[in-house]
């Protein structure tokens, strides 16, 4: 990590890769932070990470083991830590990991009823390239629709919608798989992260959404991966993303 001359205590925990904001901010004010021997349980108390010494747990915080993981998250299942409902989240399924599992975080997120790749990291930097809509890593998703869709309307979807709150959704594609009964299977690639784009874009256009599946981001797949399972990234993911990483900032 580049450390600044200050920051956050969250934001020190977040590029340590040891939290997501929101988790480093539930760790500090439980009391689980101390800096230079005192708690501290402000999340916006500042820091000089080259000369302040912060601990967690009662160790020093030191650059945490970059994790990439990619899991294949089961509908129903949500991307937060806990619920107060009692729902199932992402977290219950990386108890294998111990206490490494509890701080990555999704790398964009799934709604509770969309299934599929989800890239889980402990690395935000890394995380907000692959979010970012500038980076332009496309995003693909398996859509059901509710019903026929016509030519007409999958070449007005590639033109771009604006969708109910006003904004606009321009997909990189929009193609038809195939037409199954009374309803359409769409494959639908973006590269913008709206809040639940691909479900709004196609009300836009007359339809509901009865199944989502994210199966692509980049070069990584859901090949070979059952669902609720996950497994880590090889060096080869890794580079291709870092490889893509590279040419966007040039």
């Amino acid at each position: 990590m580049k450390s600044k001359p200050s920051m956050t205590l969250d934001r020190v925990l977040s590029r340590l890769g040891w939290a997501s904001r929101t988790a480093a901010r539930e760790a500090i004010r439980a009391g689980r932070l101390k800096v230079n021997g005192r708690v501290v349980r402000d999340p916006e108390c500042w820091v000089q990470p080259e000369h302040d010494v912060v601990q967690l747990d009662g160790q020093r915080l030191r650059p945490a083991r970059k994790i990439y993981l990619l899991f294949y998250k089961p509908k129903g299942v949500i991307t937060s830590h806990g619920d107060p409902s009692g729902r199932k989240t992402v977290y219950d399924f990386l108890s294998s990991l111990g206490e490494e599992g509890k701080w990555v975080a999704p790398a964009g997120r799934l709604d509770k009823d969309t299934s599929g790749l989800l890239l889980l990291t402990n690395d935000t930097e890394f995380a907000g390239f692959v979010t970012s809509p500038e980076s332009h890593v496309p995003k693909t998703y398996l859509v059901k629709a509710s019903g026929l869709v016509s030519d007409e309307t999958v070449a007005r979807l590639n033109a771009g919608v604006e969708m109910k709150r006003g904004d606009f959704a321009k997909p990189l594609s929009v193609r038809r798989v195939e037409d199954r009964g009374k309803y359409t299977w769409l494959e639908v690639v973006l590269t913008e992260g709206k809040n639940r784009e691909v479900r709004r874009m196609i009300e836009a256009v007359g339809f509901k959404v009865l199944k989502l599946v994210r199966t692509r981001i980049g070069p990584l797949t859901l090949e070979g991966l059952e669902v609720g399972k996950w497994r880590a990234l090889t060096a080869a993911e890794l580079d291709a993303l870092r490889r893509r990483r590279r040419v966007a900032l040039f």
